[in-house]
Formats: C-alpha cells, sequence, structure tokens
C-alpha cells in the first residue's frame, strides 16, 4: 500500500528510520507547524534531543530515499518465510501472518523443549534466532536478509523440529 493512501487519515504520523529500513538510530514525526511546535517544546521539557545528528541524519535519509524502495523484497521473504514454516510440525503461525516483513509463531505443545533449547538448536545450522516471550518468536526479514537466508532458515527450522 503507498504510505500517502495508508496516512491520508491521520493528522499526524510517526515512524522509526530503524525498523526495517536499516538507519541505526531515528524516528520522523509529521504534522501541522502547531503540532510539530508544540512536540519540540514537551520533548525539550522531558529532556529530549541531540547534538551533532548530522551523521544520524545521513543515514536517515538513505533509509527514506534508498530503503523505502526495497521493503517489498522484505516482505515477500517474510511471506517465503511463514510458507515454509507454515509446513513443519511444532510451529503454530499467527493466523494470517506477515502483515509486513515481521512472521510471528508459537511452539506447538507437543515440542518437548523450550525456546532456549530451540534457539541453541536452530544456532548449530548457523542461523540465529531469539524468543519474545515463552514459547513464542518473531522472525523479521530486513536488508541483510536475503533469499539464500530465508532457505537456511526454513531448514534449520525443518531439521530441529520436522
Amino acid at each position: 500500500m503507498d504510505v500517502k493512501e495508508l496516512v491520508a487519515p491521520a493528522d499526524s504520523v510517526m515512524f522509526c528510520l530503524s525498523k526495517g529500513l536499516s538507519s541505526p538510530i531515528g524516528s520522523i514525526l509529521v504534522g501541522t507547524k502547531k503540532f510539530i511546535a508544540r512536540a519540540r517544546h514537551i520533548r525539550k521539557m522531558l529532556g529530549g534531543g541531540m547534538r551533532q545528528v548530522g551523521i544520524i541524519a545521513a543515514a536517515g535519509i538513505i533509509s527514506m530515499e534508498r530503503m523505502t524502495k526495497r521493503l517489498g523484497d522484505d516482505h515477500a521473504r517474510a511471506k517465503r518465510l511463514a510458507s515454509g514454516l507454515r509446513n513443519i510440525s511444532g510451529i503454530v503461525l499467527d493466523e494470517d501472518t506477515p502483515y509486513t516483513n515481521m512472521v510471528y509463531f508459537n511452539l506447538a505443545e507437543h515440542v518437548s523443549f523450550d525456546e532456549k533449547a530451540l534457539c541453541e538448536k536452530i544456532s548449530e545450522f548457523g542461523v540465529l534466532v531469539d524468543w519474545a516471550s515463552p514459547r513464542r518468536f518473531r522472525l523479521v526479514t530486513h536488508y541483510w536478509v536475503d533469499d539464500q537466508a530465508v532457505g537456511k532458515t526454513i531448514e534449520a527450522f525443518r531439521a530441529v523440529l520436522g
């Protein structure tokens, strides 16, 4: 969906430049001049703000100009990842996942080991994962995850759980 269409009903929007856009840090807040002035005032009251942020701004510009154009690749890889995981016994994907570049799932009741043990076993295949909460996982595709990594991840889960 085009961003303009997505945010059309809103009077203000905030989004993170590091989530999927590869910036090391940063968010953008968009709104009316009055809204932004108020937000800056509140930020200063709460001690927010940074000095010498040019290098961060440079990363943000790259995120906006280049990385937004490739988000579709991340979403397609997440769909491929979910499709591959969906057929593995022991994985219970959230209904209709993924909506974006994040794939959510739980370990099925019959899986005898916990999330820490699963992460350790998966790491033996060169795939590093972490859990979100007990028996709950979130896998995220991004700039540094290519098609080969998606395939490797599916195969690692299949080897451990299948």
